[in-house]
């Protein structure tokens, strides 16, 4: 045990919830060898990359060019492949261009460095709840304080422009908003992030769009792009947008990802960087810009966004079923990793039926306390009943075995 003081505001911030909920592995014991552990608790990819992104990683792992230090914000080769790449994704009219981009050690850096650019000790943050806990500990870690803002289940987990505006105050700096959302996996509509781009413009905050599930997002003729904040120069005043390679290309130990943002900004990023990073992983870098791989991963891309929609088809049917009304409520938007379900037991703790899940059906499942306030555990309606599933890491079949394990839990109340 060390003898010295340690920082108040890390001995404060929440614990890392993931490894909570892996101790209740070990509670399960299968009553055969046909009912393995199913972890879907994690919005891990599946697999690892496509062989083509696989090939060019081992290439240049070993190389001294991807041993060696880089720029502090990325290499400028991959900073033009991710503009065309976005132009691809939200339309050839966007004005972005390279100095709009900085590289770094992951999307979870990315809203750190962000942060920590933006805000001083005891300045404000709006974050809409339930959160994803990682920028949650972020800004406690800096010491900023949270400001939520409520999701409610009648409204689809969507953010309310209105309750969002009587939030701001003079110590306000930013509202983040993340889309397709971890954990509700809500899709927010482009109308709903152009009209918070407009308040966040008036009342001179900026907004924080978190986009790491962007490329599973399947475009329809309603809306055929996920936004159209990049159409004008006008989204530099107020707009930063964080993006993943980890997610889209399936290399979540490479640790890359993306801030697009005003350039003027991204000076105060590069000081960050700088002292946090260095440089962002080098290979991941070389690999994705080698023989320009990121146009040759689009279809990687599409398949994946199919594989995902197919899979919250399986997932809700399965559990859902044909009962009126069902015991199990699925709320997904058949995008992204996530589903968001509440379960059908009245006065237990969510926290207590994913543990009783993972030692009773092999399953592992993540409270929606985990996504909440520490001191007040809190998501607005039926809060304490819903539970975040990950459909990314697993197949169809096991998919459909999580569903149906959790089905015949619903109908054993007993069990609890």
């Amino acid at each position: 045990m060390h003898s010295f003081q340690t920082s108040r505001l890390v001995l404060n911030t929440s614990l890392p919830p993931i490894p909570v909920a892996r101790n209740w592995i070990s509670l399960y014991s299968p009553r055969s060898a046909n009912e393995p552990f199913i972890d879907v608790s994690q919005g891990v990819p599946r697999s690892g990359p496509p062989e083509i992104l696989s090939v060019a990683l081992a290439d240049v792992a070993g190389s001294d060019e991807g041993s060696a230090y880089g720029p502090i914000c990325g290499d400028a080769e991959l900073h033009e492949l991710l503009v065309e790449e976005m132009k691809t994704v939200y339309s050839h009219n966007i004005d972005i261009s390279t100095k709009d981009v900085a590289l770094t050690a992951g999307c979870n850096l990315a809203f750190f460095a962000t942060a920590m650019a933006l805000a001083s000790f005891g300045d404000e943050i709006i974050l809409p709840v339930p959160w994803y806990f990682n920028h949650q500990m972020s800004l406690q870690m800096l010491g900023i304080t949270i400001v939520p803002l409520p999701l409610w289940p009648h409204d689809e987990f969507l953010p309310s422009l209105n309750e969002c505006a009587a939030l701001i105050t003079p110590r306000t700096r930013a509202i983040v908003l993340v889309s397709p959302n971890n954990p509700t996996g809500a899709i927010y509509p482009p109308a709903l992030l152009s009209s918070f781009a407009a308040l966040a413009r008036s009342r001179q905050v900026a907004l924080i769009l978190d986009e790491t599930y962007r490329d599973f997002i399947i475009p329809t003729e309603a809306s055929p792009v996920p936004h159209d904040l990049f159409h004008s120069s006008m989204w530099r005043s107020n707009v930063i947008h964080l993006f993943s390679f980890s997610k889209s290309y399936a290399i979540p130990g490479h640790r890359l990802g993306a801030i697009i943002a005003a350039p003027s900004f991204l000076t105060l990023i590069s000081t960050v960087l700088d002292s946090i990073q260095i440089c962002p992983p080098r290979a991941a870098q070389l690999a994705l810009a080698r023989e320009s791989l990121l146009p040759k991963l689009r279809p990687y891309l599409k398949d994946t966004a199919l594989a995902l929609a197919h899979r919250h088809r399986l997932f809700r049917t399965t559990l859902q079923g044909l009962d009126t009304p069902a015991p199990w409520i699925v709320r997904t938007s058949g995008a992204g990793y996530f589903a968001f379900v509440r379960h059908p037991f009245e006065g237990i703790r969510g926290e207590e039926v994913c543990r009783r899940l993972a030692r009773d059906a092999g399953v592992l499942t993540l409270p929606a306390t985990f996504f909440a306030p520490t001191a007040q555990p809190t998501i607005p309606g039926d809060e304490k009943r819903w539970l975040r599933v990950s459909v990314a890491n697993v197949d169809d079949v096991q998919i459909i075995a999580v569903a149906t394990r959790m089905r015949a839990f619903s109908v054993s109340p007993e069990a609890l």
